[in-house]
């Protein structure tokens, strides 16, 4: 896909009524128009929450998190379009000995398809793939750029027009994630120690609903989001975090896009209100898209 993207004859499109897409929304390109977007991430929080005790740790103090990713949607018809991203993820500990990691983690790809409408209900839906771009370490964390696994994820979405171009939107998915092999001859998963180094991570599910305001160039939205795994053991007392945890936010957000014409600019900011085996932590997200046709 890079090369093939690194060879197509592009040219710049002024056309107000296009704009960026992300999976879970119901935006899309025209056939043939593909959206180029440069994002960086920063995510970052000082307390987590060990099962469910919401505590510090002097060892790690704020723990950040940047990411740089590489993302374009292209309109393979005007129904169905596709996504790829590859994002490249730094972390850092402000206190302790905890050396922090870098480097690329997955590249994720989706297909996204318009199912149904019936007057202002839309149906969509949205199946994704990722898998790891190199061997980075996984079972070190917090400090690890990602859990290592491949997934499958299967995403259904429904939006409603209001008046004045507002809208509503619910989506949910389920995400099936592999396996993954650490450098360990053994591990617990809950009290049970496994003699493997063959380590299962637990599925996982989201859910997320959208109140957001939609016309031409601008895009602005409220967010509530929940993601939950579909089991999995708990962060034991004083432990390192692991790859079985039951991991599981509830978050809330806003995200805002301008764009006139071939480029444009986005924003999205969030906080976790509520955890279990996860960080509480406050993310935000700029970005910077352009528009361009592919022949």
């Amino acid at each position: 896909m890079k090369h093939t993207l690194l060879c197509v004859f592009i040219s710049v499109l002024s056309m107000n009524t296009i704009m960026a897409q992300m999976p879970h929304d119901q935006i899309y390109m025209n056939k043939n128009i593909a959206c180029g977007a440069l994002m960086y991430g920063n995510s970052s929080w000082t307390n987590y929450w060990e099962n469910t005790l919401k505590r510090d740790n002097p060892n790690i103090g704020k723990l950040s998190t940047e990411s740089l990713s590489a993302m374009i949607a292209y309109g393979i018809t005007k129904k169905i379009n596709a996504l790829v991203m590859v994002p490249y993820v730094k972390t850092q500990a402000s206190q302790g000995n905890l050396m922090g990691q870098q480097g690329f983690q997955d590249v994720s790809l989706w297909l996204k398809a318009q199912v149904f409408n019936y007057k202002q209900l839309h149906g969509h839906a949205t199946l994704g793939v990722s898998t790891p771009m190199n061997n980075y370490v996984t079972e070190f964390m917090p400090m690890s750029i990602g859990i290592g696994a491949k997934t499958f994820s299967a995403r259904a979405i429904l939006n409603y027009n209001l008046p004045s171009n507002l809208f509503i939107s619910a989506t949910g998915s389920y995400i099936l994630r592999s396996r993954v092999d650490v450098d360990r001859d053994s591990f617990l998963n809950g009290e049970r120690l496994n003699n493997t180094s063959s380590v299962p991570v637990p599925n996982a599910f989201d859910a997320m609903f959208r109140l957001g305001y939609l016309k031409k160039e601008n895009q602005l939205e409220v967010f509530a989001e929940h993601f939950s795994c579909a089991g999995g053991d708990y962060i034991r007392r004083n432990s390192m975090p692991f790859l079985t945890n039951d991991m599981t936010m509830t978050a809330i957000g806003a995200y805002a896009k301008y764009q006139p014409k071939s480029l444009g600019i986005s924003a999205k900011v969030s906080y976790v209100l509520d955890g279990q085996n996860a960080g509480q932590s406050t993310n935000v997200t700029v970005g910077l898209l352009y528009l361009f046709k592919v022949k």
